[in-house]
């Protein structure tokens, strides 16, 4: 195995492993979306917060150390901040009802 391959193999698996830990977040997401006809939770709106940022830390670590390209680091992390903001506008139009 080259050193190339060796390289591909490691990004592929922290690519993999940041997916796997965004579809983590993104499950939270749609436990709250769902449950949002029925009851807002402050502490669940706290939970995806401090996921949000620990990912982001995540990925920035993964980028930083060369393992994940920037470019798909980022759109990860976009994905998920898009469906963040959807449940929150979704929140705060429940809120204002």
């Amino acid at each position: 195995m080259t050193s190339s391959d060796l390289q591909e193999q490691i990004n592929l698996k922290a690519i993999t492993l940041l997916q796997e830990d965004a579809d983590k977040i993104e499950k939270l997401i749609e436990v709250q979306m769902e449950n949002l006809a029925t009851r807002y939770c402050p502490l669940y709106e706290e939970v995806l917060d401090t996921q949000m940022y620990g990912f982001s830390r995540e990925v920035d670590f993964a980028v930083r150390a060369g393992l994940v390209p920037e470019v798909a680091g980022k759109l990860i992390l976009s994905k998920l901040e898009r469906n963040l903001a959807v449940l929150y506008e979704a929140l705060n139009n429940k809120a204002t009802q």
